[in-house]
């Protein structure tokens, strides 16, 4: 946590701002600024009304570019830190307020969809548009973006983007760097930044990149253009099969993708992670989860080659009827958010995960270590009532391990945290690093990976701060984000 650089006071920051955008596009009500000081990483504080951090000055809610360009401008001249967001659905610490006397500049009403190209098979958005918004009207169409994470009933494309999100669908479409044909950017100095429209170039590197997971560290993303695709629901199968080891199944995953095949989810649970997903019928056994999708061509040589795979392997065979149900409630909305929190206060338990990436040779070596290390290593062990693991993302070279931790919680709310869930999450950052791993496959660095960013990327870390000096030579954007506060 750090004091505010400029030499405005908090009111002259307030007073500036309303200036440039007027009375209706900010908000400086008490509640809505402790409650923009944070994000999903310290849901357990929060819903105790916990708020520890600096408290943003004000929200920002600009409508147009030039708008986002005014307060940025404003904010850079004057050394004035500027936190962005949009969905709010951020969960590793990257829309916290670590800086006193933030700006916290919301783009959820730049939420226009500004073109559909059905020959060209691209959507323009603004930043501000729900992802289940524009799904619904691009299906209407007969269309997909094929995006589809877990947060898509409240994700909005800015942060979807500024996170370098990924979907459930990602084995056959992509993750959301696969998708991003072009974007428009606003840097601190105000300077917009249009990356045109192309299939493909060979004109240098690949600049998109500077943009695409930048976490609002470096700019803030006003406008994304994306890939979409022919949407054919009536072909969708889906597979289930109960697997008596976790490394079986994920060495099933292993031969059906880099045999070529793209099943639209592709996903592994180990029993424990199982067990909460499919009690009904997983029998203490890990679970393979898989879809296949697309053109009826395409989606019945999916299926053949899943059935191939599972064909000389032991199983048993899920009803089909369980995954499709099972994955119709995956998503999850506010209603579930507020379920959440009842629990939460009710029970004092709580869930968290931690998701790394490896290459398929040290899969099993990830799991366990990470499995070992917190059951002989961490003093709280016993206060977990589920540890598991599943893999939801997968690739020609690798897979993603998504860790799942369940505790109840016996502390004062304030030490949560420190207690449990940032322990936690350093031993599996820790194991994914010693193994050659990467420690975030989609959430991001936030604020609560960064002490391992160094490590993170080795030698091509100079590349990433040289970045920082760059674009944001002042320093005013999302401090504490992606590069460590005291760097």
């Amino acid at each position: 946590m750090s004091a505010s650089r400029s030499a405005l006071s908090r009111d002259e920051i307030v007073t500036r701002v309303t200036a440039l955008l007027g009375a209706d596009a900010v908000d400086t009500d008490p509640r809505e600024l402790e409650l923009a000081s944070v994000d999903r990483f310290k849901k357990y504080q929060s819903v105790h009304g916990i708020f520890d951090g600096p408290i943003p000055a004000i929200i920002a809610y600009p409508r147009s570019t030039e708008e986002v360009a005014s307060v940025l401008r404003f904010a850079n001249d004057n050394l004035v830190n500027v936190v962005p967001r949009t969905g709010r659905t951020a969960t590793e610490g990257g829309l916290e307020t670590v800086i006193d006397d933030t700006i916290v500049l919301d783009g959820s009403r730049m939420n226009s969809v500004l073109d559909v190209n059905e020959t060209d098979m691209t959507v323009t958005v603004q930043c501000g548009v729900p992802l289940q918004q524009l799904e619904d009207e691009l299906r209407e169409r007969g269309l997909t973006t094929g995006h589809s994470p877990q947060s898509k009933p409240l994700a909005q494309y800015g942060g979807l983007v500024a996170t370098r999100s990924i979907g459930q669908f990602s084995t056959l479409y992509g993750a959301i760097e696969d998708m991003v044909v072009g974007l428009e950017a606003v840097f601190p100095d105000g300077t917009v930044t249009r990356i045109k429209n192309v299939p493909r170039r060979a004109a240098g590197p690949d600049i998109r990149h500077i943009i695409i997971g930048n976490e609002g560290a470096l700019c803030v993303i006003t406008e994304v253009t994306v890939k979409i695709f022919p949407y054919h629901p009536e072909n969708t199968r889906f597979f289930g099969f109960l697997v008596d080891e976790f490394e079986v199944s994920v060495e099933a995953l292993r031969e059906l993708v880099t045999a070529g095949y793209r099943p639209s989810v592709c996903r592994v649970y180990s029993p424990e992670d199982a067990n909460q997903h499919f009690a009904h019928f997983s029998e203490g056994k890990s679970v393979v989860v898989l879809t296949a999708e697309g053109p009826e061509p395409l989606a019945a040589a999916t299926a053949t080659g899943i059935e191939a795979v599972f064909a000389d392997r032991p199983h048993q065979r899920v009803d089909s009827a369980h995954i499709e149900k099972w994955f119709q409630g995956l998503n999850w909305g506010q209603d579930k958010i507020d379920a959440e929190k009842e629990t939460m206060l009710r029970d004092s338990h709580l869930g968290y995960t931690t998701e790394v990436s490896i290459n398929w040779s040290g899969v099993s070596s990830l799991y366990h270590a990470v499995i070992d290390r917190i059951r002989s290593e961490y003093p709280r062990a016993d206060h977990l009532t589920m540890l598991g693991a599943h893999s939801s993302h997968s690739y020609q070279t690798g897979t993603n391990l998504y860790f799942v931790y369940d505790y109840d919680i016996d502390c004062e709310p304030r030490q949560e945290i420190d207690l449990y869930h940032v322990p936690l999450n350093a031993i599996i950052v820790e194991e994914a690093l010693r193994l050659g791993g990467s420690m975030v496959h989609h959430h991001g660095i936030g604020k609560y990976r960064t002490p391992w960013t160094r490590q993170e990327h080795g030698s091509a870390y100079p590349m990433l701060e040289r970045l920082k000096q760059a674009f944001d030579p002042n320093g005013v954007m999302n401090a504490g984000t992606i590069i460590p506060l005291e760097a």
